[in-house]
């Protein structure tokens, strides 16, 4: 049925089907009454001890759908794009789930989509080289729009070019603007809007004609719409603008697209997959990256509260036994994330991703949940088990779905002061107040700078959202610390115009970092 509905927006490549989105919302607009209006369930996790390892999100989120379709509800879920650069060609597994919970076909979501991350890449790549050309050109002294690679390289970190004339910089595909333009996007016309306001670089004129070191103080920010014709970036995304709709290993709907990293980028899928399983299913499972203080708070603060995404009818807070219990100084920080969802009236699920040999411990798990002031845990082994292990387990969930309010919107940021929205996620995301909030020497110039370049544009600055970029693996600068000592510094700040969000550097982390090898 799913697919008879699709058929004249799609195109199929093998097992992969691609899916014209765009056009797709737009017929749905016009015949709301034909469609449903789904609500979606957030798929989150713990702060993991060790980012590269996994917490079993996309198994969660494959098994959650499969359980609630055998229990008669329709259920899809909405899954990021995975990024197999930085695993190491998968040596810690792929990102479409594992054992019983995977997909009907896990090579072709691994192993990049028909090429949705390489193009995403190419549009990139071609802009810095447009930029660059416009160096040559005379209109622009300073490139800001890097470079980017999905295989992480030392050597990326400090790149000079032309004979040490121009420095190059790089980020990972995932964490770059183009990436998140996609991801933000609900039509073709927004993307080139979007494409046409990033901030290409610095003019090679000063004000008044300066030239010379004059000429670098008083530089204006030029944007790419300014000597690009957008459309030719448009070309080179292609088919990445396009959702890939596949199927789990029991024939559950799973749409793929836009992407990973919510640590350093947004880390939540496309918001129009999301619209478009919302209206052809009643459950939408949406997997959010990395932890709930990373593509957990993104999905909450930017797609809901800057973009209109849907607000978490329910969530499901994924840990592994381990992470949860054996490390006294950080096990703070699940309760942490479970009742921080539940203050903002999401009902909130402990998901208890168990693996071999330790099926003999829920009794204690679900004992120390109770102790905790939990809802009832959902726990299994779902490699081994898949959706079947959790059929039994979910009324108190399918309950909570029942009494939510899809229509829940939370307030809008814009138009608050920058910092006071920094302060205000951190304490909410964080548990830092804002008197232990610090920066570091120069944050203040380098924010200036980057207000001023705003500015320049006619960029209302409080009107962009925050985009923290930190460690995944870390809430502040110490959670090893008692809660009263743990502080958060503010690093680095830049605008991503066409994103329409402005990056903050929180806690250490590198946006061309080295893969895990395993």
């Amino acid at each position: 049925m799913i697919t008879e509905k699709l058929a004249q927006y799609s195109t199929q490549f093998g097992e992969l089907m691609k899916i014209d989105a765009f056009a797709f919302l737009e017929h749905v607009a016009a015949h709301p009454d034909d469609y449903k209006k789904g609500k979606v369930v957030l798929v989150t996790a713990a702060t993991p001890l060790k980012a590269s390892r996994g917490e079993g999100k996309t198994t969660t989120t494959i098994a959650l759908i499969d359980a609630l379709r055998r229990r008669g509800i329709d259920a899809a879920a909405v899954l990021r794009q995975p990024s197999m650069g930085i695993t190491a060609a998968g040596s810690k597994g792929g990102a479409s789930g594992g054992g019983k919970s995977t997909l009907s076909h896990p090579e072709i979501a691994d192993w990049g989509l028909n090429g949705e991350m390489s193009r995403i890449a190419d549009a990139q790549n071609l802009l810095a080289a447009f930029c660059e050309k416009a160096v040559d050109d005379g209109i622009l002294s300073t490139v800001l729009i890097p470079r980017v690679s999905e295989s992480p390289s030392r050597s990326l970190r400090s790149v000079q070019v032309d004979g040490g004339k121009l420095a190059e910089r790089f980020v990972l595909t995932p964490a770059s603007e183009m990436m998140q333009i996609v991801t933000l996007s609900r039509s073709l016309e927004e993307i080139r809007e979007r494409v046409g306001n990033m901030i290409a670089g610095l003019s090679a004129n000063g004000a008044n004609g300066a030239d010379g070191a004059d000429a670098a103080a008083t530089a204006k920010p030029v944007q790419v719409k300014d000597f690009v014709d957008v459309e030719r970036i448009i070309r080179v995304l292609g088919n990445a603008v396009q959702q890939a709709y596949m199927e789990s290993g029991e024939g559950a709907p799973v749409y793929i697209h836009c992407g990973p990293f919510g640590n350093v980028s947004l880390g939540i899928p496309g918001l129009t997959a999301v619209d478009l399983a919302c209206a052809l299913h009643d459950v939408v499972v949406v997997e959010a990256g990395y932890g709930a203080d990373a593509g957990g708070q993104k999905w909450l603060d930017i797609a809901s509260r800057e973009y209109g995404a849907q607000w978490p009818a329910a969530a499901v807070v994924v840990t592994r036994a381990t992470t949860w219990r054996d490390d006294p100084q950080l096990q703070w920080r699940y309760p942490f994330a479970v009742n921080r969802l539940e203050k903002l009236g999401i009902a909130s699920f402990p998901m208890i991703n168990l693996w071999e040999g330790e099926d003999d411990e829920i009794p204690q798990l679900r004992s120390t949940a109770a102790e905790l002031g939990f809802r009832d845990p959902i726990a299994g082994n779902l490699f081994r088990d898949g959706g079947a292990g959790l059929v039994d387990q979910l009324d108190g969930f399918v309950a909570a779905l029942g009494e939510a309010d899809a229509q829940t919107r939370p307030e809008s940021k814009r138009g608050v002061d920058f910092l006071e929205k920094v302060r205000w996620v951190i304490e909410k995301a964080y548990g830092v107040p804002a008197e232990r909030v610090l920066a570091k020497d120069g944050f203040e110039d380098i924010l200036a700078q980057e207000k001023a370049r705003a500015a320049a544009l006619g960029i209302a600055f409080d009107d962009l959202a925050v985009l923290p970029v930190k460690s995944p693996a870390t809430m502040t600068d110490n959670d090893a610390l008692p809660e009263q000592e743990r502080t958060v510094t503010l690093k680095k700040v830049e605008v991503h115009a066409g994103a329409g969000v402005v990056h903050i550097n929180l806690t250490t982390s590198l946006t061309t970092p080295m893969p895990k090898i395993v």
